[in-house]
């Protein structure tokens, strides 16, 4: 999983690494499902939705994009 965080862009390493390292292990599988679905997606659709603030179309992406940009709002 670490391996699939490393992204093209530092800013996007850290934005998903942090949520791996703090949250992955210790949420529920329902939630580990979408963050792994999350890392299958372009580093471009990433960016618009970290950096970019574009929220997804699909309402479980959007729901872990939400709680890893909240984990990145509470401790950046």
């Amino acid at each position: 999983m670490q391996w699939l965080c490393r992204r093209g862009s530092l800013e996007l390493d850290i934005i998903l690494s942090r949520y791996l390292e703090r949250c992955y292990d210790e949420a529920p599988a329902a939630e580990q499902f979408l963050f792994e679905a999350l890392l299958d997606l372009p580093d471009t659709e990433l960016q618009r939705f970290f950096i970019g603030g574009q929220d997804p179309i699909d309402g479980g992406i959007l729901k872990i994009v939400r709680t890893i940009r909240s984990l990145s709002a509470i401790t950046s």
